[in-house]
């Protein structure tokens, strides 16, 4: 029957170019839209302004925000994906800027772990509960701050194994939601550090993670032309948030700067708190 000719059961063969053709003008009008969707900008620039203002001079820990406030405009997983270049981009400036800053004992103690964390998370990254991730972190950070505050101070220096456990949360949740800066605060304040070697710690342990977390990102089809390029325009204002985090952490006195990221820690775990429990039970 000639009126059939050229066609299948699931409609109208179609030339494989065209095909490819359709599908990459489709991906671009998708890019072009986000790009002047005003809502993008209205959170994106925001989150990651404060995220590399965080990263560079108070460890990372108030960077939390970020991923939470650029899904407002976006999908959580867009918004993954979108951070990640931008968060290596200011890796290499702390890399340069804290090169002799780095405590590798307290960085190869939790290495590991991290790279174990990555693996986990990117096996149940398609199932895995936003919500209770966010609750689990924020009960360990404020029960953490309680300890430190009210608790008596720990003595000597703790035991690699523990280093490996809170490296392995961080990579974990880093990979889920780029929210690994609790777990390995945990970890590095009860060292007690100078504050350039905690930010540095932080930096270099987050920058070996970062890059080992491409890979996965990659394969779980994270990265499309829309977040590439929604990275590299905001690319720009990374520099200018880690470039101010830095000039900040050297003009800050020991004393206050834990005392700010005691708090900073604190208020996060109970904005995760109540970000987890209101996804767990709305």
């Amino acid at each position: 029957m000639r009126g059939g000719e050229g066609k299948g059961a699931l409609g109208p063969l179609r030339n494989p170019r065209a095909v490819a053709s359709a599908t990459a003008t489709s991906g671009f009008e998708a890019t072009a839209a986000l790009l002047q969707d005003w809502w993008f900008y209205a959170t994106a620039i925001p989150a990651v302004f404060a995220f590399g203002l965080s990263k560079g001079g108070l460890g990372g820990g108030a960077g939390l925000l970020a991923v939470p406030l650029m899904a407002l405009a976006m999908s959580p997983a867009q918004a993954v994906a979108v951070m990640l270049p931008t968060i290596m981009v200011m890796d290499l400036m702390g890399l340069w800027a804290y090169r002799r800053d780095v405590d590798r004992q307290a960085f190869w103690a939790m290495l590991p772990g991290a790279l174990v964390g990555i693996a986990l998370a990117a096996l149940v990254f398609k199932v895995m509960s936003d919500d209770l991730v966010r609750l689990a972190i924020g009960l360990i950070a404020i029960a953490f701050c309680l300890y430190r505050w009210l608790g008596q101070p720990s003595a000597g220096r703790p035991h690699a194994v523990f280093g490996a456990f809170w490296g392995g949360l961080a990579g974990f949740t880093s990979t889920i939601a780029h929210a690994g800066g609790p777990p390995a605060s945990i970890y590095l304040l009860s060292l007690k550090p100078t504050p350039a070697a905690f930010v540095g710690t932080m930096v270099f342990l987050f920058a070996a993670v970062n890059v080992s977390k491409v890979l996965p990102y990659a394969l779980l089809g994270l990265f499309t032309h829309e977040t590439l390029l929604a990275a590299l325009v905001l690319v720009p204002v990374a520099i200018a948030g880690m470039g101010l985090g830095i000039f900040v952490l050297r003009r800050f006195e020991p004393t206050l700067f834990f005392r700010v990221v005691y708090v900073l820690v604190f208020l996060t775990g109970c904005k995760l708190i109540w970000d987890g429990s209101r996804g767990l039970w709305t």
